[in-house]
């Protein structure tokens, strides 16, 4: 890859990368609002599982328009990396923010709230788990806002670099299409 096409590739995943993180913030958003409202959570998950087939149209996108129709597996699965890693870098801030300034401790209040079912809570202790949840909720409410925005940063980092290989080997192409549109 030359040192222009390098460019071209992280300018593309730059923008693609933007566009994903107002996605993602759009379903944290659409899931803080679903702990009140359950459909608003399903609109939240849909957003998120939306994500790698987002970041697919992307790229075919990117291969199709600015590469010609072809574009091999590293080259692609690079472009999805960038894309995952701009977007996780601007969600993380997004994230800081919120938990900074905006949440005040109603996420975890929330979430308490889920398990405050006497029956709930039956369940729970049946199968062995009181104990962990507790622990874990605990835990959660010790976080720094940006001990919860790094977490998610490097896991969705890291999530980028997993779906990005079925991705590249999906959206790789050797030879281009006469017959495609430049977008």
């Amino acid at each position: 890859m030359s040192p222009a096409e390098y460019i071209q590739l992280k300018a593309f995943a730059r923008y693609d990368g933007l566009t994903l993180a107002a996605l993602w913030v759009a379903s944290f958003a659409c899931y803080i609002i679903g702990l009140s409202s359950p459909l608003w959570s399903i609109v939240g998950i849909t957003l998120a599982v939306a994500s790698p087939f987002f970041v697919a149209r992307r790229l075919r996108l990117f291969r199709d328009g600015a590469r010609e129709g072809i574009i091999s597996f590293m080259r692609g699965w690079a472009f999805v990396v960038f894309v995952f890693f701009y977007a996780s870098l601007l969600f993380a801030l997004a994230q800081y923010a919120y938990f900074a300034f905006l949440d005040h401790g109603y996420l975890s209040q929330a979430i308490t709230g889920l398990f405050d079912n006497e029956q709930t809570l039956q369940i729970i202790n049946q199968n062995g788990m009181g104990d962990m949840l507790r622990e874990s909720m605990n835990e959660f409410q010790r976080m720094r806002p940006i001990d919860i925005a790094l977490n998610m940063l490097t896991t969705n980092i890291m999530i980028g670099m997993l779906l990005g290989l079925p991705i590249a080997a999906v959206m790789k192409r050797t030879t281009g299409n006469a017959n495609q549109k430049n977008v």
